[in-house]
């Protein structure tokens, strides 16, 4: 196993089309020998169950800030101060423009927030989304304080349109998880 093994990952799961990859990452991630943590924001349980994702991590997914029932402490401080790594994949328009902004209305914005690991983003959304000027300022004002972007890839879109805005290869996810867990950069 590389120096990267056996760390905490956190994979926050956002409302995208995308968002099944995330089993297969987990998969991956947990092949690698590191602990998987999944966070799901709201509107993910619309694409996929959180049972889904806590079959394949092996622990309890955490959907809200009281999903798991008798934690005294804030679960996203503990995520936080816990994780060596925190990836977001898929990431839709909307926790991107959520992150930019440093709002914290859920579980997963709170804890990048309250964070020292080092952030990797992997957009996934509809190629005029993606390129309109408001997501390009938001991906470059995350870009500018640290965070990685791992950029999406041509493909096909849930819209039936072949365009950029397909999620980005799970290699290409799990390079740039592995560089951040090498580097230890935190973010700024």
């Amino acid at each position: 196993m590389s120096a990267a093994s056996n760390k905490r990952v956190l994979l926050g799961v956002t409302a995208s089309i995308a968002a099944y990859k995330a089993c297969d990452l987990i998969t991956e991630l947990r092949g690698k020998g590191h602990d998987v943590d999944v966070v799901m924001t709201r509107d993910t349980r619309h694409f996929i169950t959180a049972l889904t994702l806590q079959s394949f991590a092996g622990r309890p997914v955490i959907e809200d800030f009281f999903s798991i029932e008798g934690r005294l402490k804030p679960v996203h401080i503990e995520l936080a101060r816990s994780s060596d790594v925190v990836l977001i994949a898929p990431a839709t328009a909307d926790v991107i423009a959520r992150l930019a902004h440093g709002l914290a209305d859920d579980v997963l914005t709170c804890t990048v927030l309250a964070t020292d690991a080092p952030v990797v983003l992997a957009p996934a959304m509809n190629e005029k989304m993606y390129l309109h000027p408001r997501t390009q300022e938001n991906l470059k004002k995350l870009k500018d304080s640290g965070v990685t972007v791992v950029e999406p890839v041509q493909g096909h879109l849930v819209c039936s349109e072949h365009g950029l805005g397909h999620i980005a290869d799970n290699s290409a996810i799990l390079a740039a998880v592995d560089r951040a867990l090498v580097s230890g950069r935190a973010r700024r």
